[in-house]
């Protein structure tokens, strides 16, 4: 269910991002280069999780929480994007 609903916001997202970046302007720059130090910010701090045992120790567990993250990176982009 948590991965159904990661890619649910997901989509939504990249069709608001897309909706910006199609609009030209500083606004769609802006946005582009955010989005791009936004993935990589959000992978390194994944990574760091990772070796540092905060994801657990168990396929389940780390699934559960690798999910959690990213969930919450995508709803904050919703949230910015649709107001």
């Amino acid at each position: 269910m948590q991965g159904w609903a990661l890619g649910a916001e997901a989509a939504s997202v990249m069709t608001l991002r897309t909706m910006k970046i199609a609009a030209g302007g500083a606004a769609a720059e802006a946005e582009a280069a955010r989005m791009v130090a936004e993935k990589s910010k959000a992978a390194i701090e994944l990574q760091a999780m990772f070796l540092t045992g905060a994801l657990g120790m168990t396929a389940p567990a780390v699934m559960t929480k690798t999910m959690r993250h990213y969930r919450r990176k995508v709803r904050a982009n919703q949230r910015r994007l649709t107001r």
